[in-house]
Formats: structure tokens, C-alpha cells, sequence
């Protein structure tokens, strides 16, 4: 059975419904989705697919607890990973519940698209799942134009370990790619552990930490992966990041240079940005309009207040005030 995943909490609510709207404008409610708990708070998200039969959240806590666990083991085993964190508590792990999205590898679908839970769906995904057929993982992006977010590229052994030019082809964004169920069983798992425990924890990048450790196990495993931002010709091939200015709408869909988008991804935005908009607060960013159309996709949109205000303006000078004084009261 193929299936859509994500990983959500209650601080992504908002950028969550629209991502369950967007899946239900292409397939109605007969693609089954996962949503994968980031932590234990999703008292709203288990309140609003309650109406959403198809949608199901996860909640095998041995699947995720071997995750967690095996998440730790990595992170243990590399050399600087606390120091860039910022953080020597051995306790903390930057990020951790990020890595919650690699139990898609344990269940419920036996195939599966995974998208985070910042992106919209918008044209059908029976090719990505059909390409399955001959890959064991497809992805569509372009996060190969900057491997520094993928691996330490000051690492003496990354040229060792990959191949520059698997480098420059094979490196993925961990935020929408298909696969398999089973890929990484508890044998794989105890491989790819070792040689990270060998020193090979040292290619990773600390402060993306589900990205790093997923490139590594697809790119350490040999498995056939397929990136359509390469294989696709000019002509079909489109862009699929909010950083890209030049994406036409038409009717709640995304065209580049007259080629349909499969999905969005509002990367680098905050999750605040969207709550304050959903708040009220009338703050613009790219192809905001697109993210109400989904998420009020059942619902009235709510009555924004004052004038429209980038999301990166610089603080007035109230707002810088009012934070000093903050600042000041606090240290007294």
C-alpha cells in the first residue's frame, strides 16, 4: 500500500492542515497519510484528524523509541557535534525528534512518500511512487548545490568515504522523498552504527541532524536512488523551494515557466511566521497567498489586521524600544 508521511506537532498546526488540505485537493481521502509525533504535543493535531479517516497518527513507541535511540548513537559517536550545538549536557540532542520520520522505514506503508510538514502538495505523485518500481528511494530537489548542509565538507574523510562526484549528484534534501518499507532493518542499522563508531561520524552535518544521518544511510548503503532534478528533461523539470521567486499562480497551483509544480516548500521560513498569520497578524512572505488558500481550504480565512509587513523587515524603532526596556527590566 503506498502512502504520504510527515512529522508534525502542535507548533506546526497550521502548516500541517494545509499540507492535509493540499494531499485532499489531489486525492480526495483515498491516500492514506502517517503523521509521525515530533513530541507529545499534538493534543490538536489528534483533535483535527479526527474527521480525516484516512489520516492516522503514529503510535508504536517501541518503532519510535529504536529511532530515538539509534539517533543517539550516532550523535554519541561524533567528535564535535556538542561544541557546534552549543550544548554539553549529555542529555540534549539538537533537534532529536526530527529523526521520528525515519520510522516511516518501519511502518504503516509499504511504500511511502514522506513531505515535512512545511510543504504543499500540488499534482498528483503516481509517477514518484510508480519510479519505486525500479528505485529503492526518489527524491526531487536540488539540495546538491549546497552539500555544506549536507555533510562537513571540511572533513578529511568525506572524499574518502564518497566519491566527489557522488557528492555532487546524490545529496538530497530530507524534506520530500519516496522509499521503501524495510530498507533499514536492525542488521543495516547495526552496519551503518559501526562505521559511524569507526570515525565516519565525523562526515556529518550537526545542525541539520535528520538530513546528515538520512544522506549518509542511503548514500553508505548503495541503494538505487533516483533524483528527478537530474533525470527529468529541461522541459519537465521544474524548481520546488519558497526561495525561488518566479513561480506563476494559477488557480491555487504553481507554475514554473508554464511547468506545473508537484510541491512547495516553504523552507527556512519559521513555523511562527505561519501562526502569527493564522493569528491575525497580517505578516507577508513568499506565496503566502497559496499557504491560506490551503490551510482555510474548509473554513473561513481569519481578518487580518494593519497593513501588509514582510516577514524580514528590520524592527522599528518601538519594537526595538520596547525589547530593551524587556531586556533591562529583566536584569534588574
Amino acid at each position: 500500500m503506498n502512502g504520504i508521511c510527515t512529522l508534525a506537532n502542535d507548533r506546526v498546526y497550521d502548516q500541517l492542515i494545509a499540507l492535509l488540505n493540499s494531499i485532499e485537493s489531489r486525492y480526495g481521502q483515498s491516500m492514506p497519510v502517517c503523521i509521525y509525533p515530533y513530541d507529545q504535543q499534538i493534543e490538536r493535531i489528534a483533535e483535527a484528524i479526527q474527521q480525516r479517516p484516512q489520516v492516522q497518527l503514529y503510535s508504536d513507541a517501541e518503532s519510535m523509541g529504536r529511532w530515538d535511540q539509534f539517533a543517539r548513537q550516532v550523535w554519541d559517536a561524533h567528535p564535535t557535534a556538542r561544541q557546534r550545538w552549543g550544548n554539553a549536557d549529555p542529555n540534549y540532542y539538537h533537534r532529536i525528534g526530527t529523526h521520528r520520520r525515519f520510522c516511516a522505514f518501519d511502518a504503516p506503508f509499504e511504500r511511502f512518500l514522506y513531505m515535512d510538514a512545511d510543504t504543499l502538495l500540488l499534482d498528483s505523485v503516481d509517477d514518484i511512487f510508480a519510479q519505486l518500481d525500479q528505485h529503492d528511494w526518489v527524491v526531487y530537489d536540488f539540495q546538491h548545490k549546497d552539500p555544506s548542509h549536507v555533510y562537513d565538507l571540511n572533513s578529511a574523510k568525506l572524499n574518502r568515504v564518497f566519491a566527489s562526484s557522488r557528492i555532487a549528484t546524490e545529496i538530497f534534501c530530507s524534506g520530500f522523498y519516496a522509499a521503501k518499507r524495510g530498507l533499514f532493518d536492525a542488521e543495516a542499522r547495526a552496519k551503518l552504527l559501526a562505521a559511524l563508531q569507526n570515525g565516519e561520524a565525523e562526515l556529518l552535518y550537526p545542525m541539520a541532524p535528520d538530513q546528515t544521518i538520512l544522506n549518509y544511510m542511503v548514500m553508505k548503503s548503495g541503494l538505487s536512488s533516483l533524483n528527478l532534478a537530474h533525470s527529468l528533461p529541461e522541459s519537465q523539470r521544474t524548481g520546488n523551494s519558497v526561495t525561488s521567486p518566479h513561480f506563476e499562480q494559477r488557480d491555487a497551483l504553481l507554475y514554473d515557466q508554464n511547468k506545473r509544480l508537484n510541491y512547495l516548500h516553504y523552507i527556512g521560513l519559521s513555523s511562527q511566521l505561519f501562526s502569527r498569520l493564522c493569528a491575525g497578524e497580517n505578516i507577508d512572505f513568499p506565496y503566502r497567498d497559496l499557504f491560506l488558500h490551503y490551510r482555510y481550504l474548509n473554513q473561513p480565512r481569519p481578518v487580518l489586521s494593519g497593513s501588509r509587513q514582510p516577514y524580514n523587515a528590520l524592527p522599528s524603532f518601538r519594537q526595538r524600544l520596547v525589547k530593551k526596556l524587556a531586556q533591562l527590566n529583566l536584569s534588574r
